[in-house]
Parts: C-alpha cells; structure tokens; sequence
C-alpha cells in the first residue's frame, strides 16, 4: 500500500471520482441483475452512454465499472451487489500513469492530476523493483492509498535445501515447528475477546461517541493480528535460512468447512487468520531464497512420528500426544509438525523420481 499525499484541491477531486464510480457501479449491478447476466460485453451495451452522461466519468473509468460489478455479480448471481460510496476504484494504465518513482499522474472527473505518493516498506524502495499492472484506489480513515503489486525480483534458487522445517498452524499455538518452538495465539485471543465485549457494549448504547469508538477502533484489531502474523512469518523464514532448510506447511484448503469445534471455539476458529500467515511465510521466503512446499496434513495430528502408528486414540487432548503402539509422549502440535516436514521430504523425493 502506498500513501497519496494530495492537495485539499486534490483530495476533493478524489471523493468526487470515487463516489462517480461507485455510483456507476451499482447502476450497473442494477442493470446485471435485473437482466440476470455478468457478460461486460453485453452490460457496456445497455449502460456505457448511461455512464458517460449521468455520472461525468471518462471512457475508460465508465469500462472499470462495468467490469466492477460484473465481477461482483459473478460471485453470487442470488444477490445484487452493494458498493460502499467511498469503496476501492481500479485504476489500469490508461487512466494512472507514475511520474518517476514518488508522483502519480491519476484521472478524476475533472481532469489528470500529479499527486506526491509516499513510499512506507522496504520492498518498495529498491531501484530494481517496479510496479506493474492495476492499482486500486483506497480511502481509509481520511487518508488516500494505492494498493499496487510490485516485482521484487526473488534470488537465485540454491538447489534442494539440506533438510525441512515443518509448520503446523493451530489456533492454541498459531504455529509450532518441527524443532519443537511455539508461537501461542493466546496473546491474539485475548485481544480478539475483548475487543467482542467492548464491541457489544458499545452497540447496545447507540450514542453518537460509542459510534465514533466503534469507527475509530474496527480495525485495530486486524493490524494487531497482521503485526503478530508478520513476527512469526519473519522469524519461520530466517530459522529455516540460518539452517539451509525449506519450509513444509500444511495444506490447510477448506479447514473451516471440516473442523469441528465447540460452540465457544466457534468465533476463534473463524478470525483465524492462518491464511494470511502463509501468505507471508509464502512471500517472505520466495524472497530470501527459501523454498516452501505444501503437503496434505491428513493425519499428521494423529500418526506417531517414531513408529508411524496412527489412531484416534493417539490423541487423548488437544495439546497431548501419547502413542497407543510405542507408548511415546509429547507436545501434539510438535508431533504434527515433525511429520508435515517428513512429507515434504518424500514429496520432493516423488517429484526427482
């Protein structure tokens, strides 16, 4: 994400630009559901000139949203889709184009304006790393955004790493690896409980400042879990870089729709944010050179990593493993992850037969 820095002049002509095309948007999803198609092709037909007379936008911003709602629309042709009047606006290369590497050149409906942007992380700073393709247009607590994707060209590849470190994902322990190190999700829950009851409290008043509160603080509790997430990410990839290791995860691909919890785990389990953790470990190790290789995690919880006997009753709790065949002992969440590295390793020795 990268921060805007616009004029008073400049932010107004932004919040006009993105209510036009929000507004547009849901002329379209109107349209698309009242004729019951996403085909753009067919929507730009009944809506283009539409757009372009009763919204003020340009050729190509009346395109974006049409293409906006049809893949909306897509999703779920059950219902017509909303948008929020300040939400994200795609910008392609026709109508944003970048001015050196801290200025944007960016269309509103009043015509092209070179607004200063604001470089924050690291990856973004490198001469060598460009931004390609689409951005989105964010307005977040009074502040503008672009969200871009960057080409950060990833080190060479050192070969099959010396060995695996395996990570298994839970909701007690967030991860734990195969050297037996936990990182708990106790800290993570707490906050996520508390901020449940001040959330309810400041519901059930109504008032205007339990409404500012409520505004103020919605997303704090994302950036905490997204701070936690990007701590363990870090510290996964650098031990498994110090050790010349690759890093085994589970494949986690509908974990909600299988697990079942008790009723009062039911809201840790769905604010789990496990996706988002590998999707740093994922990136952070393409980035330094560390290899990481998916691999099915049926049964890892319940086969014993010394004599390879699985069973239910391997399982006598959640954090406990006792093996019913060699009789060993230990951590659950350290059994799992010894065996997801394991896998990896007959995975890759699959792939070189």
């Amino acid at each position: 994400m990268l921060k805007l820095a616009p004029s008073a002049e400049q932010r107004e002509a932004l919040l006009a630009t993105m209510r036009a095309c929000n507004a547009a948007a849901n002329r379209v999803a109107e349209v698309a559901f009242e004729q019951r198609t996403a085909n753009k092709i067919a929507l730009q037909k009944l809506v283009y000139a539409d757009l372009r007379h009763k919204f003020g936008l340009s050729a190509q911003m009346a395109i974006r949203s049409i293409a906006k709602a049809c893949e909306a629309y897509k999703r779920d042709k059950k219902i017509k889709p909303v948008f929020r009047e300040l939400g994200a606006v795609a910008y392609d290369p026709r109508i944003l184009t970048w001015k050196g590497r801290d200025a944007v050149s960016i269309l509103t409906l009043t015509g092209r304006t070179l607004i200063p942007a604001v470089y924050q992380g690291r990856w973004t700073q490198g001469p060598e790393n460009r931004i390609r393709g689409q951005a989105d247009l964010v307005y977040r607590d009074g502040m503008f955004f672009l969200a871009v994707v960057i080409d950060v060209p990833e080190p060479p590849g050192g070969g099959e790493p010396d060995g695996w470190l395996g990570v298994d994902l839970g909701i007690v322990n967030l991860a734990t690896d195969s050297t037996g190190e936990a990182h708990s999700g106790k800290g993570v829950r707490a906050v996520r409980r508390r901020n449940a009851a001040l959330r309810a409290r400041l519901q059930a008043k109504g008032t205007k400042s339990a409404k500012r509160l409520l505004k103020k603080r919605r997303r704090k509790e994302s950036r905490f879990a997204r701070d936690v997430n990007h701590v363990i990410s870090k510290h996964l990839v650098g031990k498994a870089k110090g050790t010349r290791s690759g890093i085994a995860l589970e494949d986690l691909e509908g974990i909600r729709d299988r697990v079942t919890v008790r009723k009062a785990q039911r809201a840790d389990l769905h604010s789990w944010s496990f996706h988002q953790l590998r999707t740093f470990v994922t990136y952070k190790a393409a980035l330094a050179g560390v290899p990481v290789r998916p691999v099915d995690a049926r049964n890892t919880s319940r086969t014993c990593h010394r004599c390879g006997h699985c069973e239910k009753k391997n399982r006598p709790s959640r954090d406990d493993f006792r093996c019913v065949g060699c009789g060993f002992a230990g951590p659950a969440d350290h059994n799992a992850a010894i065996n997801i590295g394991r896998r990896a390793v007959s995975h890759a020795a699959d792939d070189a037969a």
